[in-house]
């Protein structure tokens, strides 16, 4: 059975464009450079963050092939499953297993509200259809449908699903989990404005936003937490936060990527109907972002922790 760590932080990375809205491989793989030099423990290609509804299955190949030939599988790489048919679910999971991906974090059927016996047995073809490791993304808050406890108890009989994206909001469900199915359902939490909660609660990793602007400030806050070191942990977390905020936004994309240029990362390209931030929401997230920029804090040494 192939498995995955599960610990750590992986960006779930944007996917770059050019002005015309073309696949960007140059300036994609540039901040592929910056997370992995950081320090990151994996990386996930084309999830919301990277624009999952307007990426074609061809370029979600392309990034990978291009990130596994960068990194050369220094650390795990995922693709994103976010489709409304089971059979191009299982259809991407077979191709991205074909290409050398990982493992693969897998959103419940889109476009569609599904009964919970249909989002278990999309899943369960998933994991049937493929042999590569599984993190199941839970976000009934954006997506408006849960995967429970007891919906888990019968997922896990499939040996690949290994793994959750937190993404409840509900910081007590890390302590229910962790009670309900031990280790054998790591936990990553997936809300980066209270991803150091969760980790102090027990999360095993960070599915990360903001990390694809500020990698070596996001894998700092995950790696003093592992420590123990909090007050060095808070410290950042808190000079932090009014940009994370950033991420819990119906803009995120177009935040984070404003973000990305602003630190010298990245561009802000997106894919239509995305269109950039302009006025007065505009002039906010840069006022968030130059004061966050200017006071940017002293990291320790953390990837010696």
């Amino acid at each position: 059975m192939k498995t995955l760590p599960w610990t750590g932080v992986y960006p779930a990375v944007t996917t770059k464009f050019t002005e015309k809205g073309f696949l960007d491989l140059d300036a994609f793989l540039f901040g592929i450079h910056a997370q992995v030099k950081a320090g990151v423990d994996g990386i996930i290609i084309g999830g919301s963050l990277g624009e999952s509804s307007t990426i074609t299955h061809d370029e979600r190949i392309a990034m990978l092939s291009a990130t596994l030939e960068q990194i050369d599988h220094e650390i795990p790489v995922l693709i994103n499953i976010a489709e409304g048919s089971t059979k191009q679910a299982v259809a991407l999971a077979q191709r991205a297993e074909a290409s050398g991906a990982h493992g693969l974090m897998v959103l419940p059927p889109m476009m569609y509200t599904p009964t919970d016996q249909e989002v278990i047995d999309f899943f369960s073809d998933i994991a049937s259809g493929c042999g590569l490791p599984i993190l199941v993304y839970n976000n009934p808050v954006d997506y408006k449908i849960e995967v429970t406890p007891r919906m888990f108890e019968i997922l896990l009989k499939h040996d690949t699903i290994q793994a959750v994206k937190e993404s409840t909001r509900d910081l007590s469900n890390v302590t229910r989990l962790i009670n309900a199915f031990g280790d054998r359902l790591k936990i990553l939490t997936g809300v980066d404005t209270i991803a150091m909660e969760a980790l102090v609660m027990g999360a095993h990793g960070w599915v990360a936003g903001l990390v694809n602007a500020f990698p070596a400030e996001t894998v700092s806050i995950y790696q003093l937490v592992k420590a123990g070191r909090m007050e060095e942990a808070r410290a950042i977390h808190r000079w932090f936060l009014p940009i994370l905020e950033l991420d819990i936004n119906a803009q995120l994309v177009q935040n984070i990527k404003l973000a990305e240029h602003m630190t010298d990362l990245g561009n802000e390209y997106v894919r239509l109907p995305r269109q950039p931030l302009h006025g007065s929401e505009r002039q906010r997230v840069i006022r968030i972002l130059e004061a966050g920029i200017a006071t940017r804090p002293v990291l320790p040494d953390y990837l010696h922790l």
